[in-house]
Order: C-alpha cells, then structure tokens, then sequence
C-alpha cells in the first residue's frame, strides 16, 4: 500500500458549485521526492473572493489554468506509476480534501483511483498520543504556505515523524 498525502486549495466550500483551484500530492517515503502539483480551470462562475484568496491566484489567473479533464488524467497516470496495487489518501483534512479529489475524479475520469476511503491525519496523531486536544502540526518541517505541494510534503513528514519517532505501526 502507498500512502499519498493531498492538500487540496479551491475558490469555495463544496465541489460542483465551486471549483477545485490546485492541489498537491507527495507520496509518503523518505526523502518525499514524488510529488504532484495540479492547478485546474475553474468549472463555475461561482467562487468565494476570501477563499480564492487563500490559493494565492486571481480569478483571471485562473481561468487560464488547465481544463480539469486534463489534470485529473494527468493526476490519475502519476498515481498509477507510484507502483502500488492500493493508494491511501491521507490528508490534515481530509473530510474537504477529499470531497474535492473524489468528487473531481468521478466527474472527470468516471474513477477514482483511491477507492472509497481515506485517512485524517490529525486523527491518527490523536488516537497515537491518546489525547484528542493534541495537534500533529509541530511535527511538521516544511512550513504550511497553502502551497499545496508544501503543504502536503510538511503533512507528509509528521506522518514520518509519526512512525520514527513515536512507534506507529504502519507499512510506508
């Protein structure tokens, strides 16, 4: 099993109404040198100007991003060559990123590679320390910059410190 971290930057709250700005994947190994940065068109007229914001594009930016067919395609090969028969896709909140990633690979490529699940980091951190008022984010290197690549890679290096440095077990 791979596990493929995602952090997903969109102009609004839900997929189909607004649209999936960009997102970044790392696979989760040492020295986390596989990663993917997607940066799609806008699929609506509607956005938020404050969540669109975040991403760091304009609107005109992004409307000369390309067609979501292409990167979700793009995106999906990329993942076929991790030369895994399983991906997991774990992100710090997966209950958004996920519903980007899912929700853009059903409606553009009729699948998604990732199946049906995926993983809350900061989940897993609690219920490794035990404490659900802990926070994982100090176990990150990369600083989080809502540049999806870098923000999945300083992710992607808590889950390493994770299994290092506190005894997780799982198979990386």
């Amino acid at each position: 099993m791979s596990y493929i971290m995602v952090d997903v930057e969109s102009d609004g709250p839900i997929p189909g109404d607004y649209s999936m700005i960009c997102f970044g994947a790392v696979v989760v190994e040492d020295g986390l040198a596989r990663s993917f940065y997607g940066q799609l068109r806008p699929i609506s007229d509607q956005f938020i100007a404050d969540a669109l914001a975040v991403s760091g594009f304009s609107r005109e930016e992004t409307l000369a991003f390309p067609e979501p067919q292409e990167v979700m395609g793009s995106f999906a090969k990329w993942l076929g060559e991790v030369g895994s028969d399983r991906l997991m896709f774990v992100s710090d909140n997966n209950g958004f990123d996920w519903q980007f990633i899912n929700w853009y690979f059903h409606h553009f490529t009729s699948c998604n590679p990732f199946g049906f699940s995926s993983t809350n980091l900061g989940s897993l951190y609690k219920g490794l320390v035990q404490d659900t008022f802990k926070n994982f984010k100090h176990l990150r290197k990369t600083k989080h910059t809502h540049h999806p690549v870098d923000d999945a890679k300083g992710n992607a290096e808590a889950l390493l410190a994770m299994k290092k440095e506190m005894g997780l077990r799982i198979r990386l």
